[in-house]
């Protein structure tokens, strides 16, 4: 039986085994489009840019350190794939997808079982605003939000992801947090 963990994945695509690196895409094609999606808020957009995140990162497969995990540095491809298409379109914020809206709220209600419908009903709710505020940030406050809180990358890692001073990481994501907070905020 082959090994079938990611390093050995990798080292058999750089092989020139094509099956190789399609196991990887079915590995993490849904968290490199849930990446996509956070970062883009539109489904179309971000399939699109989950597959070219994929065509980046197998054209760039022999620069991978394979003594790293694979997700993280996936994802971090897919996170610059759509950084570098908002910086090239100049948006500041996207338009939210009506028919995720109903994919969520069918997930949400699918996923409830037992709870509450009143207690589902808020949470996806909440779960919605949030969404809903962070697709209204600015590109670089929604990228240090998703490589923090979605990635759990540090400081450092999302300083050298960016290609900025972390003292810019740590006033974005400041800045950032005080928005939604702002924007989360019931208004009487």
């Amino acid at each position: 039986m082959l090994d079938s963990s990611d390093r050995a994945l990798v080292l058999r695509a750089r092989g020139g085994e094509p099956d190789a690196f399609g196991e990887l895409v079915r590995r993490y094609q849904a968290s490199v489009f849930n990446v996509c999606y956070r970062l883009l808020g539109e489904r179309g957009a971000a399939e699109d840019l989950a597959q070219e995140a994929f065509i980046r990162a197998y054209e760039r497969l022999a620069t991978f350190d394979v003594d790293r995990a694979f997700g993280p540095w996936m994802r971090r491809v897919a996170a610059n794939v759509c950084l570098n298409h908002l910086e090239r379109a100049g948006q500041a914020g996207v338009a939210f997808d009506d028919e995720r809206d109903r994919d969520a709220a069918t997930e949400a209600a699918s996923a409830v079982g037992s709870i509450d419908p009143s207690i589902a009903i808020e949470r996806e709710q909440a779960a919605d605003a949030l969404r809903r505020a962070i697709l209204a940030l600015a590109p670089q406050y929604r990228a240090v939000i998703e490589l923090r809180h979605f990635q759990n990358l540090s400081y450092a890692e999302i300083a050298a992801e960016l290609r900025i001073p972390i003292s810019d990481v740590k006033s974005h994501l400041f800045r950032a947090r005080k928005l939604l907070a702002h924007r989360l905020q019931p208004h009487d």
